[in-house]
C-alpha cells in the first residue's frame, strides 16, 4: 500500500506541522536519539570499510548499504533528524507553520543531533575501545579527509563540500519522501535503502553523519594502534580537531544540506503537488473581456381595456306586435 504523490505531500505538510508543535524537551530528546541512530549506521559503515578491498567502488557501495541502518532506525523507531526535517518547508509553503516554528525546530533538533552523535562516539571509542587498531585507523582516515581543507582540483574545500551537502540531502529527503509514501514497514525500509546507499557511495556529505565521523576520528587518535594503522603524518593529524570540524566541514555541509533538502525537495514537492493551479478554462475566462451588462427594459404596463369593449352589448328590444322588417 502506498500514497500518491499529492497524498504524500499532504502527509509531509501534516508531519511538518506536528513537528513544529512538539514540546522543547521532547524535541531535544528525539534529536539526541536521531544523532545516536545515525551514529550507529556510521560506525557500521566504518567497520565495513576496514580491511583490504580490491575495488574502491564496491567498498563505497558496501559502506552505503551499511549506513542505511541509521535512517531506517530514525524512520521506523521515530526520532527527529535535522536533515530530514528540512522537508518542513512543505508545511511552511502550505502556511501550516510559520518561519519561527520551523527555525525553532531546526535549531533544537540540530543541537540534539550533535549531542547524540558525539555521545555515541564517546561511548564507542572511549568506553568500548572498538576503535583501537585497524577500525580506529579507518575512523581517523575518514575524519581527516573531511577536515583537510585541501582544494579538490582547484575547487575550494568548503565550496566543494557545500555542493556535496546539496547532493546528499537531496537524496536523503527523497528517501524520507519514499518512506512517507509507503504505509508498511517493509516499504519504508526499501524506500530508505537505495537513496541512502547512493549518497554514501557517491561521496556526498551529511552533516549529522559527520557529527559522528569526525568526533570518532578525534577520539580514536588517542589510541597509538589506531594512529599507526591510519598511516597519516603528525602534521596531518593536527588538522583533525574540534575547530576544523566546524570551519572545514559542518558549516559548509549543513548549509548545503539545507539547500538540497529544504529547496530542491521540500519546495519542489509543494510546487508540484500542493500549489494551487488554475484550470486552462479559468485562465481563458480571465483573459476574455467582461461582457457588458445587459439592461432590461421595464415591463410594459397593460393598456386599459377600451370602454366600448368593456360595456356589455345591449339587446334590441321589440315592442309587442311589431314585425321584424325583412333584410
Amino acid at each position: 500500500m502506498s500514497r500518491a504523490p499529492a497524498e504524500t505531500a499532504q502527509a509531509l505538510a501534516a508531519a511538518g506541522e506536528a513537528k513544529a508543535k512538539l514540546p522543547t524537551p521532547r524535541m531535544f530528546l528525539l534529536g539526541i536519539l536521531a544523532g545516536a541512530y545515525i551514529g550507529f549506521g556510521a560506525h557500521l559503515a566504518t567497520t565495513v570499510a576496514t580491511g583490504t578491498w580490491t575495488s574502491w567502488g564496491l567498498q563505497r557501495v558496501a559502506m552505503g548499504a551499511a549506513f542505511t541502518v541509521g535512517l531506517m532506525l530514525v524512520v521506523v523507531a521515530g526520532a527527529e533528524l535535522f536533515t530530514g526535517n528540512n522537508l518542513m518547508t512543505v508545511a511552511l509553503c502550505s502556511r501550516r507553520i510559520g518561519l519561527a516554528g520551523l527555525l525553532r525546530n531546526w535549531g533544537i533538533v540540530y543541537a540534539g543531533n550533535l549531542v547524540g552523535s558525539v555521545a555515541l562516539a564517546l561511548i564507542i571509542v572511549k568506553g568500548s575501545a572498538l576503535l583501537a587498531g585497524p577500525v580506529g585507523g579507518t575512523a581517523i582516515t575518514i575524519a581527516a579527509a573531511k577536515v583537510s581543507g585541501a582544494q579538490v582540483e582547484g575547487v575550494n574545500h568548503n565550496v566543494a563540500f557545500f555542493f556535496r551537502g546539496i547532493g546528499c540531502n537531496w537524496l536523503v529527503c527523497l528517501a524520507v519522501v519514499m518512506a512517507m509514501a509507503s504505509k508498511s514497514v517493509a516499504g519504508k525500509i526499501l524506500g530508505v535503502f537505495f537513496p541512502i546507499m547512493a549518497f554514501v557511495a557517491s561521496g556526498f556529505e551529511h552533516c549529522v553523519a559527520n557529527m559522528y565521523f569526525i568526533p570518532a576520528g578525534i577520539f580514536a587518535a588517542g589510541f597509538a594502534s589506531a594512529r599507526e594503522a591510519c598511516g597519516l603524518t603528525a602534521l596531518q593529524l593536527t588538522s583533525l580537531n574540534w575547530v576544523t570540524m566546524w570551519t572545514q566541514n559542518l558549516i559548509a555541509v549543513s548549509l548545503g544540506n539545507i539547500v538540497g533538502g529544504a529547496i530542491f525537495v521540500g519546495v519542489a514537492c509543494f510546487l508540484a503537488n500542493l500549489s494551487p493551479v488554475k484550470a486552462p478554462a479559468d485562465e481563458v475566462k480571465e483573459q476574455l473581456p467582461a461582457p457588458a451588462p445587459v439592461r432590461h427594459a421595464p415591463p410594459r404596463q397593460r393598456a386599459p381595456a377600451l370602454l366600448s369593449s368593456a360595456r356589455p352589448r345591449r339587446r334590441s328590444r321589440r315592442r309587442p306586435g311589431s314585425v321584424e322588417s325583412p333584410h
